[in-house]
């Protein structure tokens, strides 16, 4: 196997495609590609003469084989620095103002689980100089003497008439509690997973800490995802986040597409994550605007079979706009896409999806209101809306499409500077159009 030095970092870009050459592919790598759902995330071919075919689309993150670190970058946000600032705000608004990160290591940039890596760490190392978490937990064991409560029942069982050994069952205080093994356990995976030699050192360090605190092996993930926070364990929140995202990619809505589990590939969804975004966005701006923001929402009875009624399939647009209530509110659905149209027109799937958005949910019976639906992509520049109309033969407009573009790297930077109003009051702008109210 290939040595960590030895492997080399082959950078790809988000929706492109490259050819490497001279690639020499173990058994373990070709059974790692072959993988059932890794396909979908990104396309790995083996070629003739040791070449190897990489096709990415909207998934970013880390794929290491033997031979090769394979690191799918994001473009459209700004790098890999901005996929955490997402995700920090999709979890938290306040979080991404205090969010501080080096844009270099020592060698090379990091890739996208690195840089989790070092969040975790600092997270941890935090959590450490407050002091880990104690908790009470009940222990029934053999003691000498009294301690607690005496168990009269196991005690004559066990130790009939003797004295020097007692069953009791106590509360003790402990650090082997769930929030400090959801941390012990993440930091053991980024102990083995990363690749910057700093950062491995920093987890490799708290891994030990953590590991004298509590036993995260058989650490019930599903548990940990659904933890309570309250004033005694509030300021785990943060690292706890970092720590879900490096075990299983929970946290924030199944960041990671199913799969199966391989520490070998850390691939993140942005489409996801930029749908996540952009909700939590639109509902800060929209809300004290008196405009409910309806994430995902179902709509049935909208496709039906004629001759039996039945619901031919529900619609569902990524975000539903709604001020006011029954059949004279206004509506106006909102697709939300990860994909490269600043330069580009928009798909004909995703016009044809629009265009149903907007006449079934974007215009209110019984008015002369052109159905309406808002598209909002993703984007690294400033791009002028776009409008898409349907038009009937007599030139009236049935439906309009407008596309925004979101300037993803402006918006975070304008987050993390503690400008938020200047994003919300944008998006405000571009949303909240009321056509002819």
């Amino acid at each position: 196997m290939t040595s960590q030095r030895e492997r080399r970092i082959i950078e790809v870009a988000e929706y492109s495609r490259r050819i490497v050459e001279q690639v020499n592919l173990s058994e373990r790598d070709l059974r790692l590609i072959e993988t059932p759902g890794l396909d979908s995330r990104l396309a790995l071919r083996p070629l003739v003469r040791d070449r190897l075919e990489i096709r990415a689309d909207c998934h970013v993150g880390v794929v290491t084989l033997d031979s090769l670190e394979i690191r799918v970058v994001p473009k459209l946000v700004g790098g890999s620095l901005a996929v955490l600032r997402m995700a920090e705000y999709a979890a938290d608004p306040a979080a991404v103002r205090h969010f501080d990160l080096p844009k270099t290591f020592a060698t090379g940039g990091p890739h996208l689980r690195d840089l989790i890596a070092l969040m975790l760490a600092r997270e941890c190392e935090r959590l450490l100089h407050m002091g880990p978490r104690h908790d009470y937990r009940t222990r029934v064991d053999t003691l000498p003497a009294v301690r607690g409560r005496l168990l009269p029942d196991r005690q004559l069982l066990r130790h009939h008439g003797r004295l020097d050994r007692l069953e009791c069952r106590y509360d003790e205080r402990s650090t082997n509690v769930l929030d400090n093994q959801l941390c012990a356990a993440a930091l053991n995976k980024a102990a083995m997973t990363t690749t910057a030699s700093a950062v491995r050192a920093q987890v490799r360090r708290l891994a030990a800490d953590f590991g004298g605190l509590c036993d995260p092996h058989g650490l019930d993930l599903h548990a940990a995802a659904g933890l309570h926070y309250g004033r005694h364990n509030a300021h785990y929140r943060p690292a706890h986040r970092w720590a879900l995202l490096l075990l299983d990619g929970g946290g924030i809505r199944d960041l990671f597409t199913a799969g199966d589990a391989d520490d070998r590939v850390f691939l993140v969804d942005m489409n996801t994550l930029f749908e996540v975004f952009v909700t939590r966005l639109a509902r800060r701006a929209l809300t004290p605007l008196g405009i409910n923001v309806r994430g995902q929402s179902r709509h049935g009875g909208i496709l039906v079979h004629e001759d039996t009624g039945a619901t031919h399939t529900e619609i569902r647009p990524d975000l539903l706009l709604t001020d006011g209530h029954g059949p004279s509110a206004w509506r106006r659905p909102v697709d939300i896409k990860y994909k490269l149209y600043a330069d580009r027109k928009l798909s004909s799937g995703d016009l044809y999806q629009s265009f149903l958005y907007a006449w079934a949910l974007g215009a209110r019976p019984g008015t002369e209101e052109t159905a309406e639906c808002h598209v909002v992509y993703a984007s690294e520049d400033d791009v002028p809306a776009r409008t898409v109309a349907i038009r009937a033969s007599g030139g009236r407009s049935g439906a309009r499409i407008t596309a925004h573009a979101l300037h993803v790297p402006a918006a975070l930077d304008a987050l993390a500077t503690g400008r938020e109003r200047e994003v919300l009051s944008r998006l405000a702008g571009m949303l909240a159009n009321r056509g002819g109210r």
